[in-house]
């Protein structure tokens, strides 16, 4: 039997939500073990100077805790 834990993180990104999900799961990969997907639970951007600065994404992350 597994037990699955998820935990919540915040990436961000200067091109895209689609780099700013890519960078998030490479980081988590490194700190968790066993990922097993995430979840985009919210996306944003940051305005500066009426251009887009950042994208940011907010995802739940599940990893397989070790036995």
């Amino acid at each position: 039997m597994s037990v699955a834990r998820v935990t919540e993180i915040t990436s961000s990104s200067s091109k895209s939500f689609q780099d700013a999900i890519e960078q998030g799961i490479a980081r988590a990969s490194k700190t968790l073990k066993n990922v097993e997907g995430a979840w985009i639970q919210d996306q944003k951007i940051v305005v500066e100077d009426g251009t887009i600065a950042a994208y940011r994404v907010n995802m739940k992350v599940t990893f397989i805790l070790a036995e």
